[in-house]
C-alpha cells in the first residue's frame, strides 16, 4: 500500500507516530516561513505543514504545488495550534518529511468544494471531477448503505438475489422501450427492460418463492428531477401470499431502512384507499406532513345565481391556517399561478376570515355573511384563515387543487429569511411562523436546548400589538428597535396575527443565525427534510379510459388501459364486475408513498391463465396478438403457476428522500441531464455507416 492511513482518521491519540498519507491537495496557504496544504480524500481532509526552518528545500517544493495535484507525503503526527473543531482531523496535522508528487493537474474548470462555482451542465461535463465533492460523494455512501442494508434485510427473510435478462422482448404496455437491433437476426429488435415484471412470475412459476434484486431498468419517457432513462429498483417477488403479507413483509423492510441509516422508528404505516386519496388530496400520492385537506362545498354554494359555481362539476375548497393577511397583490398572484397551463384552473376564489371573526370573499355580491360562515363552518376556519375555492370538472379540479394545496404549503412553511437589525454587524434577527409552533413553552424548550448563553440570544413573541420577551436578552438592543422589527413588517405594514422572533448578537452573528435558524425550521417546519409521512395507498382502480389509445380489438377509438400493468389481479370479489363495469373493478395492488413521493408500487398478479385470458380481451387484445406478445407467461402457467404477488421500489427515489434532495440525479454516479444525454462521454451518438450496415439499418431522420 503507498499509504498508512487516510486523510479522515488521525487523530490526538495518534501523536507522534510517522504515516504515510496519499491523496488530492484540497488547497494552500502561506503565512511567513509556513506553508499549509490540505489533503484530501474520500475519507477526510488532514492539514499538512511545512516549514523553512524545518526544510528549506521540502518547503519550497510544497509552495509549487497547485489544486489537485496527486500527493504522498510521510510525516510525523503533531498537535496543532490552532484547532478546527469542525474537521475530525483538526486537532493534528502532519510535520512532512518526505513529499512526492504522484501526478500534476491543471486548474479544474470548477472548485472542488462544497459550495461550487460551478453550473449544472459544467459538473455533468467533468462529472468525475464533481464526484470529488464531499457533498456528492456522501449523496453516494448513502446509496451504498441503503443497498446493504436492503440485501441484509431480505436476506434475512429467506430471499434470493436472482439476476433477469437486459435484452428482452418489446411489448406495447407501459412507456416506449429503448430498443436495441439483433445482428444476428436482421430487422428484429431487443427492448431494454422497463421492469423485470414477466420475468420475477416466470420466477415464481420456477418455484422460487421468494426473489428479489438490485436492477437497472429502462424507460423512454421525458424526463425532469425525479425522473432518469435508465434507474434502479429494488426489485421483489413472493408466492403463496396475500397482499396482507406483501405489505407487512416490505413495510418492514422501509422500517429497516430508518433505523439502521437514519435512526429513525418509524410507526405503523396507516392506509388509505384510492378514493379517499383523491377526495381530500387530489392525486394518489399525499403528502400527508400536513394538513389542508378538501372539503367540497356543492350543497352549500349553488342555487345563489353564482354561474361559476352552478354550473361546475365539483366545487372544493381548503383552508390555508393564518393566510388570511395575504395582500389583494398576493392573492391576484395566486389567481394567475393556478390559470397557468401546467395547472390549468379558470380562477380563484377566497374568502378570508378576518381577526373580528367576519368574513370578506371575492364573491360578496353572490353570498351573504350568513352562507360564507357556512363555508367557514365546512372548512373548519378560524380567525386569520383563508378559505382557497376551485371549481370546474371533477377530475380537472381536484388536480387543480392539487396543485394548490401543495404550493400553498410551501409558500406558508417557507424558510425565515435572516436580516440585520440596527445597521449592526453583529446582530441578526429572523421571524418564524406561528403556523408551526404548538404553544409556547415549545419553542421555548427548542430554544434552550440549542445552548446559547442567554445574553446572546433572545426569544420574542408578537401578539395583538404587544411584543413580548420569552426567553434571553440581547440587551444592547433597545426595546424600541427591537418593538420595531416585530411590529411591523419590511414596507411598513403592521402585523396582522401572532409571530415569533429570535434576536442572536456575536462576532458571527450571520452564521450564527442561520445555524439556528435551520435547526429551529428542522423541528418545526412540517416540509422539512427530515420529516417523514410513510403510508399505504390501495383498492386502486383495475382500469383507467384512456380516449387517446386505439382498441386493438374493436379498432375504435379510446379503450380501458391497465391502471398498473396487465397482470395486476383484481380484487377476488369484483371479478364479476370484469363481465359489465370495468370501471367499478378495484386492483389488488398498492402503493407506498413517503412525503408525497410514491416509492414503491406492487399487486398480487394474476396466476390463472382464464382470467389473465380475460384481462387482455379486456385490454383490447386479439388472442392472436396476447400470445404473440405474452405467450411465454400464459403457457408457462399451464404448468401450475402458484399464488404470488410482489413490489418494485425506486431506489434512486428512496436514496432522494434519505438524503434530503429534490433531484435523484444527486443520487446516481453518471446520470444524464433533462435531454436523456451524457454529456461527459457525449452520448448517445451516431454509429458508423459500417456498423449500419451490420445490422441491416438505414437511418431517415424525421424534423420535428
Amino acid at each position: 500500500m503507498l499509504r498508512t492511513h487516510t486523510c479522515g482518521e488521525l487523530r490526538l491519540s495518534d501523536l507522534n507516530k510517522n504515516v504515510t498519507l496519499c491523496g488530492w491537495v484540497q488547497k494552500s496557504r502561506e503565512l511567513g516561513g509556513m506553508t499549509f496544504i490540505d489533503l484530501r480524500d474520500r475519507y477526510g481532509i488532514t492539514q499538512l505543514a511545512f516549514n523553512l526552518g524545518w526544510d528549506k528545500n521540502m518547503a519550497e517544493l510544497a509552495r509549487t504545488v497547485s489544486r489537485e495535484c496527486v500527493l504522498q507525503v510521510t510525516g510525523t503526527v503533531i498537535e496543532r495550534e490552532s484547532k478546527n473543531k469542525n474537521n475530525p482531523t483538526g486537532e493534528i496535522e502532519i510535520k512532512v518529511s518526505q513529499l512526492n508528487v504522484l501526478n500534476s493537474a491543471i486548474t479544474p474548470p470548477f472548485t472542488i468544494e462544497d459550495e461550487t462555482d460551478g453550473g449544472d451542465e459544467l459538473r455533468m461535463k467533468y462529472r468525475y471531477l464533481d464526484l470529488r465533492r464531499a457533498v456528492v460523494r456522501k449523496n453516494l455512501e448513502l446509496r451504498h448503505r441503503l443497498a446493504i442494508e436492503t440485501r441484509n434485510y431480505l436476506d434475512k427473510q429467506n430471499f434470493l438475489e436472482v439476476e433477469t435478462p437486459v435484452l428482452i422482448k418489446s411489448t406495447p404496455e407501459g412507456a416506449r422501450d429503448f430498443v436495441v437491433p439483433s445482428r444476428m437476426n436482421p430487422n428484429q429488435f431487443y427492448a431494454l427492460p422497463q421492469s423485470p415484471q414477466t420475468f420475477k412470475q416466470l420466477l415464481m412459476v420456477s418455484g422460487f418463492d421468494r426473489y428479489y434484486q438490485i436492477v437497472k431498468c429502462f424507460r423512454d419517457e421525458d424526463l425532469r428531477a425525479d425522473r432518469q432513462p435508465e434507474f434502479t429498483q429494488i426489485d421483489c417477488e413472493m408466492s403463496f401470499v396475500e397482499q396482507e403479507d406483501i405489505i407487512q413483509t416490505f413495510e418492514g423492510l422501509v422500517k429497516h431502512l430508518f433505523k439502521t441509516v437514519k435512526n429513525l422508528d418509524i410507526p405503523a404505516l396507516p392506509r388509505m384507499t384510492y378514493s379517499e386519496a383523491m377526495k381530500y388530496y387530489g392525486n394518489d400520492k399525499p403528502d400527508t406532513r400536513f394538513e389542508m385537506k378538501f372539503v367540497e362545498l356543492n350543497e352549500i354554494v349553488k342555487g345563489k345565481n353564482f354561474k361559476v359555481f352552478d354550473d361546475a362539476e365539483l366545487v372544493v375548497a381548503i383552508c390555508a391556517k393564518g393566510a388570511a393577511e395575504y395582500t389583494r397583490k398576493q392573492l391576484d398572484e395566486l389567481t394567475e399561478w393556478v390559470k397557468r397551463p401546467q395547472i390549468g384552473a379558470t380562477g380563484l376564489v377566497y374568502a378570508r376570515v378576518n381577526a373580528d371573526g367576519t368574513i370578506k370573499s371575492s364573491v360578496d355580491k353572490f353570498y351573504s355573511e350568513e352562507d360564507l360562515k357556512k363555508w367557514a363552518q365546512a372548512c373548519n376556519a378560524q380567525a386569520n384563515d383563508l378559505i382557497l375555492i376551485l371549481a370546474g370538472k371533477e377530475e380537472k379540479t381536484r388536480k387543480a387543487m392539487s396543485e394548490l394545496r401543495l404550493e400553498m404549503a410551501k409558500r406558508l412553511f417557507k424558510r425565515a429569511e435572516v436580516i440585520k437589525i440596527a445597521n449592526l454587524n453583529q446582530v441578526r434577527i429572523f421571524r418564524f411562523d406561528s403556523r408551526k409552533v404548538d404553544s409556547d413553552i415549545q419553542i421555548v424548550n427548542i430554544v434552550k436546548e440549542l445552548n446559547i448563553p442567554n445574553h446572546q440570544i433572545e426569544l420574542l413573541k408578537y401578539e395583538n400589538g404587544k411584543v413580548v420577551s420569552l426567553f434571553g436578552e440581547v440587551s444592547n438592543i433597545s426595546t424600541d428597535v427591537k418593538e420595531k422589527h416585530c411590529k411591523y413588517g419590511r414596507k411598513g405594514e403592521q402585523r396582522i396575527r401572532l409571530h415569533y422572533f429570535v434576536l442572536i448578537e456575536g462576532n458571527d452573528a450571520l452564521s450564527q443565525t442561520k445555524i439556528v435558524r435551520d435547526k429551529i425550521e428542522d423541528v418545526l417546519n412540517p416540509l422539512s427534510k427530515n420529516k417523514f409521512s410513510c403510508l399505504w395507498v390501495i383498492d386502486f382502480p383495475l382500469l383507467e379510459w384512456n380516449e387517446n389509445d386505439t382498441n386493438l380489438l374493436e379498432s375504435l377509438r379510446g379503450r380501458w388501459v391497465a391502471k398498473h400493468h396487465p397482470f395486476t389481479s383484481p380484487k377476488p370479489e369484483d371479478i364479476e364486475r370484469l363481465k359489465s363495469n370495468l370501471g367499478e373493478v378495484r386492483a389488488n395492488a398498492y402503493d407506498m408513498v413517503i412525503n408525497g413521493v410514491e416509492v414503491g408500487g406492487g399487486s398480487i398478479r394474476i396466476h390463472s391463465k382464464e382470467l389473465q385470458a380475460k384481462m387482455f380481451e379486456v385490454l383490447g387484445f386479439t388472442k392472436e396478438e396476447a400470445q404473440k406478445q405474452f405467450g411465454f407467461l400464459m403457457n408457462a402457467f399451464e404448468y401450475g403457476a402458484p399464488p404470488h404477488g410482489g413490489i418494485a421500489f425506486g431506489f434512486d427515489r428512496l436514496c432522494s428522500l434519505f438524503g434530503g434532495a429534490d433531484s435523484i440525479r444527486d443520487f446516481i454516479a453518471f446520470p444524464k441531464n433533462n435531454s436523456g444525454r451524457d454529456v461527459m462521454i457525449d452520448a448517445p451518438s451516431e454509429i458508423s455507416e459500417e456498423q449500419l450496415k451490420e445490422l441491416s439499418i438505414e437511418t431517415i431522420v424525421h424534423q420535428k
